[in-house]
């Protein structure tokens, strides 16, 4: 669907799975039927070019606000401006959500966000005080989307397109990694920080991340974050 429609798309929850719905015109109906084999049409309203700002809530995490440059944030908050697009990452999601509560509990210092998508985490440390802050992804339309959320938000970040589990990782005082349990167990090993917040799987997942320590683990909406600290 990313192939399909860059611009993007939306997911409609119903209670036997997931509608994938695009607001496209004959062309873009043709296509998901090659890709697909079968697609439902319908006449949308005139403004649906807008209507998708509908579903990019802001949300509030302590006294951070993440939002999209239509909102107004609170005069009481540290504005986080992220605007949707093609790279992962807009607050939303409780994965990225459980992160930022583990790095509000931890002391300003180094910090490498490893598949930084949109750049929120990394965004987010440094608003929070953490420097210098390092973002890498193998995606450059996420290198670029970082780059451009993070002059938005008036913050330096080295944004570097970077394979997380092949090329070498910075050596910082902290990480943050909010991936598949998968790819999370293969970058452990890999890891040259001292601590690490992690999230991108399940509470039923294993705890284990390599030779660091496991400290501690916040779990919510059938999504877990841990604390690690080398051993």
């Amino acid at each position: 669907m990313l192939e399909l429609f860059p611009e993007g798309f939306e997911e409609v929850e119903g209670g036997d799975g997931v509608e994938l719905v695009a607001y496209t015109d004959a062309g873009g109906e043709e296509r998901l039927w090659h890709v697909f084999g079968g697609a439902r049409g319908e006449d949308v309203a005139a403004d649906w070019r807008e209507r998708w700002k509908e579903f990019h809530r802001p949300v509030r995490i302590g006294n951070l606000w993440i939002g999209a440059s239509w909102h107004e944030p609170p005069r009481d908050a540290i504005p986080v401006v992220i605007e949707p697009g093609r790279a992962f990452g807009t607050g939303g999601h409780p994965t990225t959500q459980l992160c930022i509560e583990l790095l509000r509990e931890e002391d300003p210092c180094s910090i490498v966000d490893l598949g930084c998508g949109s750049g929120v985490l990394a965004i987010v440390a440094a608003k929070l005080g953490f420097e210098p802050v390092v973002a890498l992804d193998s995606d450059e339309s996420a290198v670029a989307a970082t780059i451009s959320n993070a002059s938005a938000n008036g913050v330096i970040i080295d944004a570097r397109r970077a394979n997380i589990l092949r090329d070498e990782l910075p050596e910082t005082e902290l990480a943050v990694a909010n991936i598949t349990h998968m790819a999370l167990h293969a970058l452990g090993p890999r890891l040259r920080s001292k601590r690490l917040v992690s999230s991108g799987y399940l509470p039923t997942d294993p705890a284990e991340c390599g030779s660091f320590r496991h400290v501690r683990r916040l779990a919510r909406d059938g999504w877990a974050a841990d604390l690690y600290e080398a051993a």
